[in-house]
This record gives C-alpha cells, sequence and structure tokens, in this order.
C-alpha cells in the first residue's frame, strides 16, 4: 500500500522502517510471547535487508514493563545488534511502559554504533543530522516534566508542553525533519482508533492528554508510538506504526504492518505499509461448545484463541475441552442472556459510583505502572475541569 506524501529540500535518498510498541517480554494469558516476538523481530530484519533501508525508527514502549526480564533484554539486544552489523541506524525513544535509565544504560557507547536513543528528556530536544536528514527524538513527557524545564512558560496541558518543546528547539521548517515520538496524538476532528486496555483507558480520562497533530507541521514524517492499532493521526505523515503483534482480544482484527519511509534524492516523501505475518495469529472463537470443536470449524489451531461460549448453561471443563483442540487457547467466558444482563447493570453501577480522581487513578496505574502524584492530579483535574470531563468546583 503506497502513501503519497509531501516533499522536503535538500536531502539524499533515505529509507528507514518505523516501529512501536514492540512490548518485549509481554505475555498473553499464560504464554510467554517471546518466541512470538523473536520470528517478528527477524520478519522485519528480513524487510529490512531486503528493501536494504538505512535506518530503523523506535517509537517507545520498547519493553513491557519498567524493570524488563532477561529475555526480554536479549531479545533487544539481538535485534540492534543485527542492525548494527549492516550499518543500519537506530532512532530509539522510551515509551510509558519503559525505564528511562535502564533504556538509556550505555546510550553513549551505542551512539558510535549508530544506535541513537532518547530515554529521557532533559530541557532540549534530542537533535542529529544523519546523511542530510534531521533526526529529532522526543521520549515520553508529561506536562508537570516540562514545567520543570520552563517555568515561566504556560503549560497546563500535554498539547501546550508540546508546543513549548518544539518552539524551543529552533527547527527548520524547510529542512528535511524526521521526529519519532510516544504521545497521544489527535487530528483537528478525529482520534486515534484504540484498542483493547488503551481503549477503555483513554476513553474514561485520557483525553486530556490528547496533542494536535498540527504541531508537527515542520516534520516530513512523524513516527509515533502509544497506540496499537496502526494507522495515520491528522495526516499521512503522522502515522503511528502500531504494535508489530497483536497484544489484546481488542486486536484481534487489525492488520499489523511496518511503514516503509522513503525519502528520495528529490526530497519526495512517501510511504508503504509492509504487510506483518505472525508465526501464530490471535483469533477470537464465538459459539456455542459443540460448534467450535466440530471437525468441520476446526481450523489453525496452533492460534492464539480467546473463546467466547453462547452456551445457555456454564459447562462443566470447558476450558479443558477447548484447549484439547486449540492447545493455545488464552481465555473463555460466556456471552448469553445471563451476561448481557449483568454487563449493562454493571456499567450503570460503574458510572454512578467511580469518581474523576478513582478514574485517573485507575487510568495511570494502568498506562504508566505508578500512582499518580499529588501534583500532576492536580493538574488533572485543572484539565478536566476545562475539558468539562470534572466540576470546576471540584
Amino acid at each position: 500500500m503506497q502513501l503519497q506524501s509531501q516533499s522536503v529540500k535538500g536531502v539524499c535518498g533515505l529509507k528507514l522502517l518505523h516501529l512501536g510498541d514492540l512490548h518485549l517480554g509481554r505475555s498473553l494469558g499464560d504464554f510467554d510471547l517471546l518466541g512470538e516476538q523473536r520470528y517478528i523481530l527477524d520478519e522485519v530484519l528480513r524487510l529490512a535487508y531486503e528493501r536494504q533501508v538505512d535506518g530503523v525508527l523506535l517509537a517507545g514502549d520498547i519493553y513491557d514493563r519498567s524493570v524488563p526480564s532477561e529475555g526480554a533484554v536479549r531479545l533487544l539486544d539481538y535485534f540492534l545488534n543485527r542492525l548494527a552489523e549492516r550499518g543500519i541506524k537506530v532512532f530509539m525513544i522510551s515509551g510509558n511502559h519503559d525505564s528511562d535509565e535502564r533504556l538509556n544504560f550505555g546510550s553513549s557507547f551505542f551512539e558510535a554504533k549508530g544506535i541513537y536513543i532518547a530515554a529521557r528528556y532533559q530541557g532540549e530536544l534530542y537533535h542529529r543530522c544523519i546523511d542530510g536528514v534531521n533526526f529529532y527524538l522526543l521520549p515520553f513527557v508529561k506536562a508537570s516534566q516540562v514545567r520543570h524545564f520552563f517555568p515561566d512558560e504556560e503549560i497546563e496541558s500535554y498539547d501546550q508542553a508540546v508546543k513549548v518543546i518544539l518552539r524551543h528547539a529552533d527547527i527548520n521548517p524547510e529542512a528535511c525533519n524526521v521526529l519519532v515520538a510516544h504521545q497521544f496524538v489527535a487530528g483537528s476532528s478525529l482520534l486515534p482508533e484504540l484498542a483493547g486496555s488503551e481503549s477503555v483507558a483513554v476513553q474514561q480520562v485520557g483525553l486530556v492528554e490528547q496533542i494536535g497533530a498540527d504541531n508537527f507541521a515542520p516534520f516530513a514524517y512523524t513516527a509515533l508510538g502509544h497506540i496499537h492499532r496502526p494507522q495515520q493521526a491528522g495526516g499521512e505523515n503522522v502515522r503511528y506504526a502500531g504494535s508489530p503483534l497483536k497484544y489484546s482480544l481488542g486486536e484481534c482484527n487489525d492488520d499489523k504492518s511496518v511503514p516503509l519511509v522513503d525519502i528520495d534524492g528529490a526530497g519526495h516523501v512517501a510511504v508503504e505499509l509492509l504487510p506483518l505475518k505472525p508465526r501464530r495469529d490471535l483469533r477470537h472463537l464465538t459459539g456455542r461448545l459443540e460448534q467450535l470443536v466440530s471437525r468441520e470449524n476446526l481450523q489453525d489451531t496452533d492460534d492464539y484463541i480467546y473463546v467466547t461460549l453462547t452456551d445457555e448453561e456454564p459447562l462443566d471443563n470447558a476450558m479443558g475441552i477447548i484447549q484439547g483442540y486449540y492447545p493455545n487457547a488464552v481465555k473463555l467466558d460466556y456471552r448469553n442472556s445471563r451476561t448481557m444482563a449483568l454487563e449493562q447493570e454493571d456499567v450503570f453501577r460503574a458510572a454512578e459510583l467511580r469518581s474523576f480522581d478513582e478514574l485517573v487513578g485507575d487510568f495511570y496505574r494502568l498506562v504508566y505502572g505508578q500512582e499518580i502524584s499529588e501534583e500532576e492530579m492536580a493538574v488533572m483535574q485543572e484539565i478536566g475541569a476545562k475539558a468539562g470531563v470534572v466540576d470546576e468546583a471540584h
């Protein structure tokens, strides 16, 4: 799929792959996904070699948690080494799931190998000029972090924080500029399509973190991470790569891909989406148990499977029966007249009982893996009031 883009001046030919949200070390239910992640990264390497790319953009959430497993660290080391051996440069930032300190360790040494890492915002936008292209790296930031460096600026929202960062970066809009960032970015009228846990969190309180795509006008291409569903965000040149694998039930129907960003010798930028096919797919099966395990309906039995049974009564050892046919079944639930009635009742109860502060606290624990500070809560309350999400008298 070829997507045309804008022109920029004074650059040589350059090809870049854009990745985000690797979440190395992630599991799916009780299943360790390191083998699947190794397989899909080998697919990325194959594409990088075949297309003779010059660089790879890694847009945050490299690891799934702030303290990654030994296997996850080894896998990232393997991937970076394979790229460095071919002289393929890497531009990597941290996401909200990453530990700044751990991802930043050895960054000065790695730079000598063509691996450029910005894991912590320290008051100025990380910038390197490579082969006539200006690469800017913006790791995940909160409004409170940016206010620390610019106390005299008005920074009440994440959008204002990013505006301040970019304004102080003194970016030449006539040059060829590429940005790698990890934030919640939306177009003027459209919000990103969400999936899985990110959908629940952002729909409830995450809109106060929304950043306008118009901030990125000075960039020929903006490589985003943070949203798992691949898509553009306000323009063809502002794009979420999406996660390379399906990590939740909400992603079952997604087609995963890796954008190939081609900046030719005349300075024209084009994006081609290269499909990524996993070793094992993630699928959602719905129906009566008898139907799902019938011979005519069995296919790709090695896939990861979510099962929703429509039988009106719970069945003994239903998961054991399913796993006899689908050994990688992840989770089983029921959807019938009884569960639908209970779901409707729970929705109304949750809406009545959960306060804005509780929703914000849940959001931060889910997205950032930590408790929200009093300062950040005050900022969220102020922004929420201005957005009409919470009463100003709160």
